[in-house]
């Protein structure tokens, strides 16, 4: 028989399924804020793997992620634990907001302060209660401030462990990318377990292609790592590694013209769309600066000169990855 497991002073037995209220503040009303914590704790050892959302209270697709996932039947034959942390940011997610109550990007403050501001808090309380326990995690993110991201998967590649749950999740692309400073997947890699983040979407709404993906995604990597039995699927998505990135931007400021889509093929120096004024005196050109695949775009057309328009995914094969893209709008986009 495994162990208990505790979190916070909540004792979750070995074969126990239970959701826990982790205690984060209370707001000046003398109401209590708590993190909702679900915890499956399989009496058969394996990994725990936390899966979380919502580090950025408006991005909201990986709240419907794990809400199917802990629906799924595949869990009644769960090998070690899964620790389901669907938001995260709870203040964010009350009000509708990426940031903190202090006005603070909680994926900037990791691994925390148990001293320092609210958000410093808050990431400390994650890393202590949640990081800790962990042999594996996948944090689950969107597109902010207007954009949207094509299904993707982020990680540090250098990491066999990290690099075959990557490759395990089955999104069309794969970024081999810089940690940010202060990010969850900094912190986490520090401790030396291995992290991916999902990213597809963008912010307060639902994204069913995403969603299916993200759901599945996660299963697969349990099965890779041996949470779950493993089973024949069958896909036609190969994904393809992109070890750089770079965005194009706005060259004026203005209303956005274009045709290009999340997914679609550029090359650089081509000409992917204009920026006019609103009498249409006055045109700008958009110059792609790369050859690659759009993963990332600004769905808001009114910009400001400098404005990041298009994110551009480089590759060895961009044959490769249209025809990964290809295949993952062919099985979860049919209608398109």
């Amino acid at each position: 028989m495994r162990e208990s497991l505790n979190i916070s002073g909540h004792e979750i037995k070995a074969g126990e399924n239970k959701t826990i209220d982790l205690p984060v503040s209370e707001l000046y009303t003398h109401t209590s804020i708590n993190m909702p914590v679900h915890v499956l704790h399989s009496k058969k050892d394996g990994p725990i793997l936390f899966v979380s959302a919502a580090i950025h209270g408006d991005e909201i697709n990986g709240v419907e992620i794990i809400r199917r996932l802990l629906k799924m039947k595949a869990l009644n034959k769960l090998r070690g634990t899964l620790i389901a942390i669907p938001i995260v940011n709870v203040f964010g997610f009350l009000n509708h907001s990426r940031y903190s109550p202090d006005r603070r990007d909680l994926n900037r403050f990791f691994p925390g302060n148990e001293s320092g501001s609210l958000t410093s808090w808050l990431a400390y309380l994650f890393m202590e209660e949640i990081v800790s326990k962990c042999t594996h995690g996948i944090d689950i993110h969107t597109g902010s401030n207007h954009r949207i991201n094509l299904p993707q998967i982020r990680a540090y590649l250098d990491d066999p462990e990290t690099e075959r749950m990557a490759m395990t999740f089955g999104t069309p692309v794969i970024l081999d990318a810089d940690i940010l400073e202060g990010s969850l997947r900094q912190a986490v890699k520090e401790r030396n377990v291995p992290i991916l983040v999902y990213e597809s979407g963008e912010v307060l709404r639902f994204d069913e292609a995403a969603i299916k993906l993200g759901v599945r995604g996660v299963l697969s990597v349990m099965r890779a790592i041996g949470m779950l039995p493993k089973v024949r699927r069958k896909t036609d998505i190969q994904p393809v590694i992109s070890d750089s990135s770079t965005w194009v931007r706005a060259p004026s400021s203005g209303i956005i013209k274009t045709k290009i889509k999340l997914g679609d093929r550029v090359s650089e120096n081509s000409r992917i769309g204009i920026i006019t004024d609103p009498f249409g005196e006055r045109e700008s050109e958009i110059i792609s600066t790369a050859s690659g695949i759009v993963i990332g775009s600004l769905k808001l057309p009114l910009v400001h000169r400098g404005d990041a328009l298009f994110h551009v995914a480089r590759f060895g094969s961009t044959k490769a990855a249209v025809d990964s893209v290809t295949a993952f709008r062919q099985e979860f986009e049919p209608e398109v």
